[in-house]
Order: structure tokens, then C-alpha cells, then sequence
């Protein structure tokens, strides 16, 4: 687990940068021909890890259902996030990370409900998990960067 821990903080370090360079402005755009903008992938890509690994291991998600019903899978933007709701995603970004593994080193996922995602990955463990959430984060990076061109 080493490895995708690590690859998933590295992950959150490039998303952490969008932050850093692009204004609260930019950061809500939605380009014409996307559906959603920067920040709502930051979030999506929060409340996602949190559903997958959390949620579906029987254990309460560590974020608020407010944030999780607007970043949720089939959500899309539908207002300007502020600065404080920003700011909170930034603080979730990393915080989450520890927590979750902090968790994994207490034993805390015991369980799992087997989850087929829309992409047709089934996951079985919340170690496949894990995994398949750096794969997530990933597409969504992919947007991220395309989107960037066009704001």
C-alpha cells in the first residue's frame, strides 16, 4: 500500500497547484463544450475517494453530505463556490489523505461492499479501492488539464 499511498499524495500535490495558479474566477469557469469547471473536479475527486474507500468499507465518510450531494458522481456545477469553500477543499485535499491512512494502519476497513464502477472496474476490497482511486483522480487530472486551455 506503500506505493499507492504515495502515488496518491503526489496526485493531490498537482491538484493543489490549480489552486495556487488559477483565481477563484478561473477556478469556476466553465469552458463552452464542458460540463463542469476546475473546482467542482477537486471536489469530485474528495467526495469520490470518500464514497469508495469510506462509504462502501461501512464506515462514515469524513465529509459533509452538503459537499458530498454537490460533487457527487451525475452532479455537475450549479453556482459559484467561494473562496471558503475553496479553501475548505484545499484543507480536504490533504487532510484526507492522512486520515485515510491513518485508518488503514489501525485496521480500521475490515469490511467491503463489492462495487462495479461506471467505467466497469469491480472492486472488491477497499485495497482495489485505493487503487482504482488514483486511476479516478487521474481522468479527472486529465480534465483538469484540459480545461486549464480554455479559461
Amino acid at each position: 500500500m506503500e506505493a499507492t499511498f504515495k502515488i496518491w499524495e503526489t496526485s493531490r500535490n498537482v491538484y493543489a497547484k490549480f489552486l495556487e495558479k488559477y483565481t477563484l474566477e478561473q477556478l469556476n469557469t466553465i469552458p463552452e463544450g464542458f460540463s463542469n469547471n476546475l473546482v467542482w473536479n477537486l471536489g469530485h475527486i474528495i467526495v469520490v475517494q470518500q464514497a469508495l474507500v469510506y462509504r462502501l468499507s461501512g464506515l462514515p465518510m469524513n465529509i459533509s453530505d452538503e459537499l458530498f450531494e454537490t460533487y457527487r458522481n451525475g452532479s455537475k456545477p450549479t453556482g459559484t463556490t467561494t473562496q471558503a469553500e475553496v479553501d475548505e477543499l484545499r484543507t480536504l485535499l490533504f487532510s484526507l489523505v492522512e486520515k485515510t491512512k491513518e485508518d488503514y494502519a489501525a485496521g480500521k476497513f475490515v469490511s467491503y461492499t463489492d462495487y462495479t464502477t461506471g467505467t466497469g472496474f469491480h472492486l472488491a476490497s477497499t485495497k482495489e479501492a485505493m487503487e482504482f482511486n488514483n486511476y479516478h483522480e487521474a481522468i479527472h487530472l486529465g480534465f483538469m488539464m484540459n480545461i486549464r486551455k480554455f479559461i
